[in-house]
């Protein structure tokens, strides 16, 4: 083996050697310095331990110190407290000890005062026999004298005094019934008035539209069609009477159905405005116009009940009122005119604290038989009955129904309201309208009514025939005979004169002296 080989050799295996030796060491010294900080660690916490005990012990003096002086001025409070209380009980008690010797002092008085008031007791009971014993005699005398006994007497008075109560109470009542009715007229004055007030309805008269205005003359000719069969078809399709005359760029319409008539005029205008007017585009256009019509009455009857607050009608009955707007009396719109008795009806509800509710619902019914055809049978009082009765309305709604017109006697608040209310609503200015030769002669028929009976000088309609005033003659009829001709004459009125609302009879009786100077 070569010498370089060898050397090579030792000096990695005397590497190796000086690595280990190196590294046992290492260890060996890691060790001593492990033990070392573990000592040191040891020290330190068994100084904390002692330094801690010290602490402890220095807390637990100071504790026990402060408990010591808790304890101390707890024991002061409480023996403060105690001094304080003893003071006060000491003090109630001497209260207590005077006031126990006061009342001894009253009780004492007391009884004296009561050994006073027995004794003069006893005296006055004496005295009271005495006078007992002195008023027989005198009534002994009495009844000798006037030779009845004492309670004939005590009868003949009460009798008397009773006499003179009865007479002044029916005086007395005679007074206050007449007071009552003053006020009782001034407050229903005073309901009506608040309702017109709060139900200022600015309403006009109305008429059912009859007239379809036309672009040209010419439009008269396509509207007839050949052999008349355009117009007879329409006529057929609407039960509508189409009146073509000469009057210049009109149509008149003649049906006593107020829809079968607006479902004319607005298939006759779609006609018009279309330009196409034969059998087929009739029958369509009078289909869509119907459809409208309907949407129409339904959408009028939802808003009125709407408008007056009137919920849970039956929806047959609201489709009915809507078909009143289609309807008028005496020119006055129906379903105008039953909204306005509803608001009236509801308010003066409201004033005598009655079922507003109710009332308004009464109201808006009222007039609902108007809303079917002519020729239903029976008035439309009658049949408004039938129909609330058939879809379950309430029996006062029912009975104000039929008592509006007086049918039957008005039996309920509610009734007598909603009859006052359409009075009002039919009554009042520019409501209602009547042709000219129907109010002429409704009103010389009330002049002639008037100065038929016996007595009657002159006879004048005024106030637009709403009130008759009759000058009678003085010689002839006295101030009793006055009440009577006038019930009599409005009894007549009624009987033989169809009118709206409600007429006045005013009976005037003047006595004149007529003398000249000469």
């Amino acid at each position: 083996m070569p010498e370089e080989v060898k050397i090579l050799l030792f000096s990695i295996a005397a590497l190796v050697v000086g690595l280990i030796v190196g590294a046992i060491i290492g260890i060996i010294y890691r060790k001593k310095v492990a033990e070392a900080e573990i000592g040191s660690a040891e020290e330190k916490a068994k100084k904390i331990i002692a330094d801690s005990a010290v602490q402890v012990e220095t807390m637990k003096k100071e504790a026990l110190i402060e408990a010591k002086e808790e304890t101390l001025r707890l024991r002061n409070e409480t023996e403060r407290e105690l001094k304080e209380r003893r003071t006060e009980v000491t003090r109630l008690e001497r209260r207590v000890a005077q006031k126990e010797e006061n009342l001894d002092k009253k009780t004492e008085a007391l009884e004296r005062k009561n050994e006073t008031l027995d004794k003069k007791l006893k005296e006055n009971d004496a005295v009271r026999e005495q006078i007992e014993q002195v008023l027989a005699q005198h009534m002994e005398k009495l009844e000798e004298l006037s030779g009845i006994t004492a309670e004939e007497a005590k009868e003949e008075l009460i009798a008397r005094v009773e006499s003179e109560v009865k007479h002044d109470l029916a005086k007395r009542l005679d007074e206050l019934e007449t007071q009552f009715r003053e006020e009782a007229d001034d407050k229903a004055r005073n309901i009506v008035t608040l309702a017109i007030q709060r139900c200022a309805a600015d309403q006009v008269s109305e008429a059912t539209i009859s007239a379809v205005p036309l672009p040209s003359d010419e439009m008269k000719g396509r509207i007839i069609g050949r052999e008349g069969r355009n117009i007879q078809k329409l006529e057929t399709l609407t039960g509508v009477e189409l009146i073509i005359d000469d009057t210049p760029e009109t149509i008149t319409l003649s049906g006593f159905d107020p829809v079968r008539r607006e479902v004319a005029r607005l298939a006759l205008e779609k006609l018009i405005a279309d330009g196409r007017i034969h059998p087929a585009r009739i029958e369509e256009m009078v289909e869509k116009a119907k459809r409208e019509v309907d949407a129409v009455i339904k959408q009028a009857g939802e808003r009125a009940t709407f408008e007056v607050g009137v919920h849970g009608i039956n929806p047959e009955l609201v489709r009915l009122l809507g078909r009143l707007r289609y309807r008028t009396s005496y020119g006055q719109n129906v379903l105008k005119h039953s909204v306005e008795v509803a608001f009236l009806a509801g308010i003066m509800a409201e004033e005598l604290g009655v079922d507003a509710m109710t009332a308004r619902r009464a109201g808006l019914l009222h007039d609902i038989g108007k809303a079917f055809p002519h020729d239903e049978e029976g008035s439309h009082v009658q049949i408004g009955v039938n129909v609330a009765k058939k879809y379950k309305e309430s029996r006062d709604v029912i009975h104000a129904i039929e008592a509006h017109h007086n049918d039957v006697e008005p039996k309920t608040i509610i009734a007598i309201l909603v009859q006052a209310a359409d009075a009002i609503s039919a009554a009042r200015p520019g409501a209602r309208r009547e042709d000219l030769e129907n109010y002429i002669k409704r009103l010389a028929k009330l002049e002639e009514i008037a100065e038929s009976f016996s007595g009657v000088d002159k006879a004048f309609a005024i106030q637009a025939g709403r009130e008759v005033r009759v000058m009678v003659k003085p010689e002839e009829i006295n101030d009793d005979g006055m009440a009577l001709i006038a019930r009599e004459m409005a009894q007549k009125i009624q009987e033989e004169v169809k009118y709206p609302g409600q007429i006045k009879i005013n009976v005037i009786r003047e006595s004149r002296a007529i003398d000249y100077a000469k």
